[in-house]
């Protein structure tokens, strides 16, 4: 466990960059519900996939403005005209794939019975020990394989078990924050 100067012990992860710091101590692992905003982190995560999150990260509000403010109605409605727009947008991940996936699970979430936020929290599994170092931390697990097979079997896209995983990390689902974690 390392500290930054405001002495608190943080997951050795988050100290690399003051932009880790802030994610890690303002959002990652605090509970996220309502279909937005998990539409957000779900889109983040897939568009994570194959790069460093700081990526990601660093694209956030680019992307929120690109994706409507990951309003999963105003998303599905997207046609080619906007993918093309969105493959042209410097300010996002510029991956056809990725982006048509975002689109397509729009519409999954708008199709969805129940809404999203009930789906995903469905496979949030119960409190387990706090990990003590970074290698306790799995990056798939029974769960988030469960999760990413029924998320592909309603329509979604680039959500295998590791994505999923990360995002129930992020959206509080798990608690990975390490034992000795100020955050936790």
């Amino acid at each position: 466990m390392t500290a930054v100067p405001d002495g608190l012990s943080r997951c050795p992860w988050a100290l690399s960059t003051p932009d880790y710091v802030a994610y890690h101590d303002e959002e990652w692992g605090r509970p996220v519900r309502g279909d937005q905003a998990l539409f957000e982190r779900i889109t983040l995560e897939a568009f994570q996939s194959g790069l460093a999150w700081i990526t990601i990260l660093r694209k956030r509000e680019a992307f929120r403005r690109a994706f409507a403010g990951f309003d999963p109605g105003a998303v599905a409605a997207y046609d080619e005209h906007d993918v093309d727009r969105l493959l042209g947008d410097a300010g996002i991940v510029r991956n056809r794939r990725k982006i048509e996936a975002a689109v397509a699970n729009a519409r999954a979430v708008v199709a969805l019975d129940g809404g999203l936020s009930d789906l995903l929290w469905s496979f949030a599994p119960s409190a387990r020990p706090a990990p003590t170092t970074l290698a306790d931390v799995p990056a798939v697990t029974p769960e988030s394989t469960a999760m990413a097979k029924a998320l592909r079997a309603v329509g979604f896209r680039f959500v295998g078990p590791t994505t999923s995983y990360a995002l129930m990390q992020a959206t509080g689902m798990v608690n990975d924050h390490l034992a000795d974690c100020a955050f936790r």
